[in-house]
């Protein structure tokens, strides 16, 4: 599975690490993911989602099903 958030499609980054002589190489930055069960009340089952640590404090503050029915509409969430 990639390293992508399964609700926002946070993935990779690339930049440059700047070393002390300003010697640029390229670096990967990764989002902060966590693997999580979350409860859908709506369809009565458990699911496991990859996500990303910002997205999870905002499912904390306003619940799962709001964050979905968020996203769905956007057309980003893959669940």
């Amino acid at each position: 599975m990639a390293r992508k958030c399964d609700i926002t499609g946070k993935q990779m980054m690339v930049g440059n690490k700047v070393s002390h002589s300003n010697k640029k190489t390229l670096r990967r930055f990764y989002p902060n993911l966590q693997t999580k069960r979350f409860f859908l009340p709506e369809e009565q089952r458990w699911v496991t989602l990859k996500v990303s640590t910002s997205i999870l404090r905002t499912i904390n503050k306003i619940g799962i099903e709001a964050v979905l029915k968020e996203y769905r509409a956007k057309g980003i969430c893959i669940v």
